[in-house]
């Protein structure tokens, strides 16, 4: 059994880091035209083949309840940032794709957010950062 006093602190750190962290880099969101949640879920549809993803895939990256989500798609298609279609592979899902609008906004972005995200934690070295990526993986997976 892993020390419990030990594993208490390693948590709180992860958490206090976590929260530190996303507070400095969502300044990158103030002036834009994205919010974090909008921004998440371009995220994981301009990743996808053809700038697309399956609902529940995009559900399952977000830190937010299903009609949640859901919400905010639809308001992100009112916006033309994405367009949403029924899944031809299985009727009972959906299918959102960036428009060119949300990859635009998403590219736009990204570059200012990513050298946020490096120049926080440029503390580490790159061992480092393989290192924390194998554990936090490893915590989401246990």
């Amino acid at each position: 059994m892993t020390d419990r006093r030990l594993a208490i602190s390693a948590w709180e750190s992860l958490f206090r880091a976590q929260h530190e962290i996303l507070r400095e880099i969502s300044d990158d969101f103030g002036d834009d035209e994205l919010t974090q949640a909008e921004y998440d879920v371009l995220l994981t549809v301009v990743r996808g083949d053809d700038n697309t993803a399956r609902l529940r895939d995009v559900t399952a990256n977000m830190l937010i309840s299903q009609p949640s989500v859901s919400r905010l798609v639809d308001r992100m298609v009112a916006r033309d940032l994405i367009s949403k279609c029924v899944d031809p592979l299985d009727g009972r899902g959906a299918i959102v794709r960036a428009t060119e609008r949300g990859v635009s906004a998403f590219r736009r972005l990204a570059t200012v957010h990513g050298r946020s995200i490096a120049e926080r934690m440029s503390v580490l070295s790159d061992d480092e950062l393989e290192q924390l990526e194998r554990l936090t993986t490893k915590l989401r997976r246990a």
